[in-house]
């Protein structure tokens, strides 16, 4: 059963959600997290083991408020997927270890997952409750069991699954729901794309429309329970040669204007939690 936790809802809009919105109610999932959690996660973000180069971006990503946002706790069954070169896993891993909760780490397997094996071969003290599993799966080898996850976490991932081909995000939000308990949580971070802006830009600039967003997520049977604006970046124009990949950290166009991308900062993003119902 999931537990059940009490509301605090700084940063969150109540915003409709299709046809039904689901405003915060006893029984969901926090929307904020305890003084406790708060400073665990701070503790986390500040870990020295963290690469210089990843703290200089906690100022566009904002990892405890957002990790707060969604209700993270220390004993919590967490999947994050597609991680990536480990930014947030290096937060998540040792965080849930000292409480005793799991963390699942769920890309395309092997090539997906080095780089996590590689922060794990490194700091196996603070790994030792990380689990590794194929996403998307189709095999139904090294998959995220049904029913046991109490949050699923993407960080600017929806954008990949888009451009994989038809219905490929849709899987991905399915999946999603599949791996977790009733009343568990999704947290979704997504470069934003306006909505007066072309939808045909999310095929190939890397920014999605909240709109977008939630269809894919209320086809899977979730309902939208808040929203952050923690990650929004008014500077963002969302209009660049080569994308969002064209801000920093890529630098896409590498010297050409890159004191004008670095002042704009990393890309505007829509922070989203969702719930799985029951």
């Amino acid at each position: 059963m999931p537990r059940f936790k009490t509301f605090a809802l700084p940063l969150m809009l109540a915003v409709p959600f299709g046809l039904a919105a689901c405003a915060p109610t006893e029984g969901n999932r926090s929307a904020s997290a305890s003084p406790d959690t708060r400073a665990a996660l701070a503790a986390a973000v500040a870990a020295p083991n963290r690469p210089v180069a990843n703290l200089a971006r906690d100022r566009y990503r904002h990892p405890a408020e957002t990790l707060a946002f969604f209700g993270v706790e220390s004993d919590d069954t967490v999947v994050e997927l597609y991680p990536g070169g480990g930014w947030y896993t290096e937060i998540l891993a040792p965080y849930l270890n000292a409480g005793g909760g799991t963390l699942y780490v769920a890309a395309p397997w092997e090539r997906g997952l080095n780089s996590v094996r590689t922060l794990a071969g490194k700091d196996a003290a603070n790994y030792s409750r990380l689990a590794y599993s194929e996403f998307p799966n189709t095999s139904g080898n090294n998959r995220v069991p049904n029913g046991s996850a109490d949050v699923v976490l993407t960080f600017r991932n929806v954008h990949n699954w888009h451009m994989a081909g038809p219905g490929k995000a849709q899987e991905a939000f399915n999946q999603a729901y599949a791996m977790l308990k009733p009343g568990g949580t999704l947290g979704v971070v997504e470069h934003r794309l306006p909505e007066d802006m072309s939808t045909s830009m999310q095929d190939k600039s890397g920014y999605m429309k909240r709109s977008t967003v939630l269809e894919l997520a209320r086809a899977a049977g979730f309902q939208m329970v808040g929203e952050s604006e923690i990650n929004a970046n008014p500077r963002d124009t969302h209009d660049y040669p080569k994308g969002v990949w064209t801000l920093p950290p890529n630098y896409a166009e590498k010297d050409v204007d890159r004191d004008k991308y670095q002042a704009i900062g990393e890309s505007d993003r829509m922070t989203i939690r969702f719930r799985k119902p029951g």
